[in-house]
């Protein structure tokens, strides 16, 4: 066999659909919308334009253009850059909600657990609460289907019970101390989504505030949080950029105005067609007196790199963790009439010394997509990356501070991956989620106890009373987990402290989990110690 001519032959229809795409996005046939104005494509005939045509009125079937754009569109992106993207109309509007800052849906946190839908709480304000649906009680049936007893999924779930807002649904819930099932009809509304998981304080002095993704709510959330943070004696903050992989440019550039002196730069943009544009702070910020520490690892992308990249530039504060992700193109979104959107990238961020943001693509997406990867079995994740401190990416900050470019953020303080206290038993009940499953399952079991206790430190006082580690690793044996002495010992206080925290996120969400998480958690309390 002809492995050339295999291989073209696999290819063929894919390249086909490719001079499809490009002679429809190019041809006279669509108009598009482009920010905020209505641009009309017109261009002469040309080939691909022909090519068109006479597939539509030659060719020996009948193909859906559409179909073939759909497939087609991705692939043309892929041979740009890693982050150029196409998202077809079904695909928009859950790809956004993360960053409105709402969605439609009832407003609940589930989970599965044997088969069932457990709701973990109902989010405040929610269609669900006002209803009066409860944390604890276990979701049924489901517009009178049955929806326990049988392997169902996420998704399932997501997609029964989210939709447009003023539509409903049907629940039937079972409730402890209730022997029939309770009904409840729900009208669909908005939801908040919250980008600021958490905001408390950790010390006399020192706050602790948690943003998970940049979206359209997060400066006023995290004002709320700063002020309130103030008012209980704040003046050292630890700014938590963990997995953020980004989000709006325009929330991330307000909350690091709140740091900087007015007309410090911020972060500026470039490319070929786009001339250079100086983000520079307003004003003189809320947390301008406050020392400062951001957190970072390798899933820190984007919005979070840009704030990390400007502290760290401007020598206004210290960042720990490990080197960010490397995401530094900036995309500018065109949405199409059939409801779908284009987000093209037009030009790179660079930090205020001038360093790119954005790593390096050159071998290709696949390659670039497995560059974590790579990291982890060079041992970077263990020890500061040797390869980056190359002299060409060496750039000095006004304060004198060397910093480094190459893609991402290096940290001012590396902090490699925490492994005390993980031992072979460790991974294997982390591997099978028993510690999640079991706090799942005793939350339910002493739920009434548990919900009229409002702080952590309550809770970890009642835990302590019902020897809650003894009762685990019992449970974590009779799943077939072989008791080991000696591996137990040495992960008995990270067991614990897991088995703590996700019972505590059961019953009072994120202000329960990660004052308790906190004591096991290495690279913050490095930051801590930077800050004393």
């Amino acid at each position: 066999m002809d492995t050339k001519n295999s291989k073209l032959s696999i290819y063929a229809p894919l390249v086909l659909a490719v001079v499809f795409a490009l002679g429809i996005y190019l041809g006279n046939l669509l108009n598009f919308q482009s920010k905020d104005n209505k641009i009309s494509l017109k261009s002469e005939p040309n080939k691909l334009d022909l090519i068109i045509d006479l597939i539509e009125s030659d060719y020996v079937d009948t193909v859906s253009t559409s179909d073939l754009i759909e497939e087609a569109v991705p692939y043309i992106l892929k041979n740009l850059d890693p982050h150029s993207i196409y998202i077809p109309a079904k695909d928009l509007k859950q790809v956004n909600e993360p960053l409105e800052g709402n969605f439609e849906g009832i407003g609940v946190q589930f989970n599965l657990l044997n088969d069932t839908i457990l709701v973990i709480n109902t989010i405040s304000g929610g269609p669900a609460e006002k209803v009066g649906l409860m944390a604890g009680d276990k979701i049924i049936t489901i517009n009178d289907s049955l929806f326990a007893g049988k392997k169902i999924t996420n998704e399932d779930v997501i997609k029964n019970l989210k939709g447009e807002q003023g539509t409903t649904v049907k629940v039937g819930v079972a409730r402890i101390g209730f022997d029939k099932l309770l009904s409840f009809e729900i009208t669909r509304n908005k939801v908040p989504l919250y980008s600021v998981d958490v905001a408390y304080m950790m010390s006399e002095d020192i706050g602790y505030v948690k943003i998970s993704a940049f979206a359209r709510t997060t400066y006023d959330e995290f004002m709320q949080a700063v002020n309130n943070l103030h008012k209980q004696g704040m003046k050292k903050i630890v700014l938590d950029l963990r997995s953020n992989t980004g989000g709006y440019l325009d929330a991330a550039i307000s909350i690091i105005d709140e740091f900087l002196e007015k007309d410090k730069l911020i972060v500026y943009t470039e490319g070929k067609a786009r001339p250079r544009y100086e983000y520079k702070a307003t004003k003189n910020g809320a947390c301008l007196k406050d020392e400062l520490v951001v957190l970072i690892d390798s899933w820190s992308a984007s919005a979070s790199e840009i704030v990390a990249g400007a502290i760290q530039d401007n020598d206004r504060g210290t960042i720990v963790g490990r080197r960010s992700f490397g995401k530094g193109l900036v995309q500018e979104s065109s949405y199409f009439r059939d409801g779908s959107a284009l987000r093209l990238t037009i030009a790179r961020y660079y930090t205020p010394t001038g360093r790119s943001i954005q790593k390096s693509y050159s071998k290709g997406n696949d390659e670039y997509e497995l560059d974590l990867l790579h990291r982890y079995e060079n041992g970077e994740f263990e020890s500061a990356d040797s390869t980056v401190f190359a002299d060409s990416l060496k750039f000095v900050t006004k304060g004198g501070k060397i910093v480094y470019g190459g893609g991402g953020i290096m940290p001012d303080v590396f902090v490699a991956v925490d492994t005390l206290g993980v031992t072979p038993y460790f991974q294997e009940i982390s591997h099978k989620a028993l510690i999640y499953i079991y706090a799942l399952e005793y939350t339910n079991k002493y739920r009434t106890q548990l919900s009229k206790l409002t702080d952590y430190k309550q809770i970890i006082k009642f835990l302590d009373s019902k020897n809650v580690f003894i009762s685990f690793i019992d449970y974590a044996t009779s799943k077939g987990i072989k008791p080991i002495e000696k591996d137990i010992k040495i992960s008995k206080e990270l067991i614990r402290t897991n088995l703590y925290a996700y019972i505590a996120r059961n019953i009072i969400d994120n202000k329960g989990y990660y004052p308790i998480i906190s004591k096991v958690d290495l690279t913050l309390n490095k930051a801590i110690e930077v800050l004393k």
